[in-house]
């Protein structure tokens, strides 16, 4: 089963079926210009966000995914030094960070923060990071943690080392790793069930996953070497353990969700981390084979839809591998070929890196 391309391209899909409705907080509004149950790619709206791309075109933030896997790929691995100089060289020149502007229709605020640092304020990447509470990171990084999937220490210590580039909020980067620690385990093989947060915890205890973890260390905090955040810095792990508790709402018969786009009112609509996961990993775990349900539900949820599609279709794309995606939304993704040739070769790199 191809799972590391599942997850990449699962998460390039959801991100282009959201941005036609992307960010509808008014559901009546949502429903009145996108019809009652949108099941495809739609072309943003005249005067919308994303406005002026095509159905099937994929946001600033997938454009930052494809940008790192032809990093990856270039460079048989993770190189934050080839990535950067692709940001540098490749995107930056073209925003003036301003929102509504570059690449994909829209530039998020944490991307904005790093160009003023990076370009105007001419500072050297690992002081370009800025406080954004949102999921640009662990979306970004979904193409590390596929490749290292079965190395969980490196994984981790490769996808905060993205990640920081652009947040560095300790809780949100701690969230955007843990959240790639899960996508990690359904690339190795595992499911979304209740156990994963166990066996990531598990994980931490036997010194695999690098997560502080302060009941073992005399309840004292993380040592903090040096001036970059690092993975085993987080103050605790419990990041590792909402995926867990998320997949028990799913599994339990007493707690309905019904139609599951709701999710968005329970977890919340808007754009921070602290909505997002939550809800991804409810529809990941309820629709563990199922791609098309997880991403439907999640982009017709409205809000802040685009990243709750793209982050629940890394986490079921990686459950039901490249396989199991309907090949409607894979024919209907705009250079979907370019995409589908940087997914299968990543997934041969990281399969020739597992027998190294």
């Amino acid at each position: 089963m191809q799972r590391v391309a599942g997850a990449v391209m699962g998460a390039l899909i959801g991100d282009a079926l959201a941005l036609g409705c992307h960010w509808y907080y008014d559901l009546a509004e949502l429903r009145r210009e996108c019809g009652p149950w949108i099941s495809g790619y739609l072309a943003p709206r005249p005067g919308r966000y994303h406005s002026g791309l095509l159905a099937g075109d994929i946001s600033q933030t997938g454009l930052l995914l494809v940008m790192l896997m032809e990093s990856m790929v270039h460079c048989a691995g993770y190189k934050e030094d080839d990535f950067t100089h692709r940001v540098d060289t490749e995107l930056f020149p073209q925003l003036d960070g301003t929102p509504m502007y570059g690449p994909g229709g829209y530039t998020n605020q944490s991307i904005r923060e790093a160009w003023r640092k990076r370009v105007p304020g001419r500072r050297p990447w690992g002081e370009c990071a800025g406080d954004a509470d949102t999921t640009e990171g662990a979306e970004r990084a979904i193409a590390i943690a596929a490749f290292y999937a079965p190395q969980p220490g490196k994984m981790a210590e490769a996808v905060c080392s993205n990640v920081v580039l652009t947040q560095r909020d300790p809780a949100i980067v701690a969230m955007s790793v843990a959240f790639n620690a899960v996508l990690a385990q359904l690339v190795s093989g595992a499911s979304l069930t209740p156990q994963i947060g166990a066996t990531l915890m598990a994980q931490v205890h036997g010194g695999a996953l690098p997560f502080h973890m302060v009941t073992q260390d005399d309840l004292q905090p993380p040592s903090q070497g040096g001036e970059r955040m690092q993975a085993g810095q987080f103050t605790s792990p419990d990041a590792l353990l909402t995926a867990g508790y998320a997949a028990l709402a799913a599994a339990d018969p007493d707690i309905v969700i019904e139609p599951a786009w709701k999710v968005s009112l329970v977890y919340g609509m808007p754009c921070a981390i602290y909505h997002q996961l939550p809800a991804a990993y409810y529809l990941a775990s309820r629709f563990q084979d199922d791609y098309e349900s997880a991403v439907l539900h999640a982009i017709n949820g409205g809000g802040q839809n685009m990243s709750r599609a793209m982050l629940a279709g890394a986490l079921v794309g990686a459950q039901v591998g490249l396989e199991g995606i309907p090949h409607r939304f894979i024919t209907g993704l705009r250079d979907a070929q370019r995409y589908l040739a940087l997914a299968v070769e990543l997934e041969r790199l990281a399969a020739r890196q597992k027998m190294l």
